[in-house]
């Protein structure tokens, strides 16, 4: 179950980056932070693995919930 849902289909893209990093670094160790957007977040995916260092890159998902509904969960170690 994750901690923090972020639906981030209506914030406007420049604006989505540093919510989700910031959401993510409230988290505790252990917790997910599932976020629901509108397209695929590969390159977040990308860029938390290669910046985060506590981004649980391994047990990441994203699973495709409609034409524009995308739902990610990224794991904190």
């Amino acid at each position: 179950m994750p901690a923090t849902t972020i639906d981030l289909r209506e914030t406007p893209p420049p604006e989505r980056h540093s919510k989700i990093h910031d959401s993510f670094e409230a988290l505790s160790s252990g917790e997910t932070l599932r976020i629901i957007n509108d397209h695929e977040p590969k390159p977040l995916f990308y860029e938390m693995q290669a910046e985060v260092e506590a981004f649980d890159a391994a047990n990441y998902q994203c699973e495709q919930d409609g034409p524009q509904k995308f739902v990610a969960d990224l794991p904190k170690q």
